[in-house]
């Protein structure tokens, strides 16, 4: 049995605690809830850490957040040795925040470096200090100062991030807002998921699941760490917080 789980992080990714009801265990001791805060690994984005908070205060770690054999389906991995709640049961969940907050400006970043680098989007992958965008670009003659530049200049700018919703139909008459090379949003749920950037989506516009801050500010000091050639044209840029190193 496939369960749904109410993703609250998808209105509102500030939202650091809440409570829910167990809904199951799965075969490998993997707790499903009704509704959850935590984020689940996709789209290069790693899944929440935190804690589940049972009615008699004891606390289950909580080491991973990924998806069942639906995005529908979040599934809690427990650290090893954690007790395990009942179904049933309701719980008190809190995400690791200093940890998502470093996510959500980390994929925001990659968002603005998709706008500095129009090229198709062939990998990406966040964490907290080191992310990657890997890019379909010909060796144009990139350099970290230029595109650290360029980055800097729409983080100062301090543009409104938020989300909007639009149908399949509009979604295909509007093929250029997919920047991934080979990976598709889902359809078929009849909505689909902006991440926009700028008033009215002036600087950006794409489809995404992720979490991300709400302007960016929020980002703050980033810089690309280094341009890697993976292939004849697969450019691989690194992007990490603070200013760029003194060389």
């Amino acid at each position: 049995m496939v369960h749904k789980t109410e993703a609250l992080f998808r209105d509102d990714a500030y939202l650091t605690a809440a409570e829910a009801t167990v809904v199951a265990i799965n075969e490998r001791g993997g707790i499903i809830l009704d509704r959850t805060i935590f984020y689940a690994t996709s789209g290069g984005q790693p899944g929440d850490t935190g804690t589940l908070e049972r009615a008699d205060g004891s606390r289950i770690a909580i080491a991973a957040t990924i998806t069942g054999e639906t995005k529908d389906e979040i599934i809690h991995v427990p650290a090893p040795e954690q007790p395990v709640p009942e179904i049933g049961k309701r719980v008190k969940l809190a995400i690791d925040w200093e940890r998502r907050h470093l996510l959500m400006r980390m994929h925001a970043a990659c968002h603005l470096l998709t706008v500095v680098c129009p090229f198709p989007i062939t990998g990406a992958a966040v964490s907290e200090d080191d992310s990657r965008v890997d890019f379909d670009a010909p060796d144009a003659g990139f350099t970290k100062e230029d595109v650290t530049a360029g980055l800097m200049k729409l983080v100062r700018a301090d543009h409104p991030i938020f989300i909007r919703l639009i149908t399949d139909e509009e979604l295909a008459a509007n093929p250029g807002l997919v920047k991934s090379k080979n990976v598709r949003p889902p359809l078929g749920t009849g909505k689909i998921r902006l991440v926009c950037i700028g008033d009215n989506a002036s600087v950006d516009s794409q489809p995404c699941g992720g979490t991300h801050v709400k302007s960016t500010g929020e980002i703050s000091e980033i810089h690309i760490g280094k341009i890697e050639k993976k292939g004849r044209e697969n450019r691989r840029f690194r992007i990490r917080f603070g200013p760029m190193p003194v060389a």
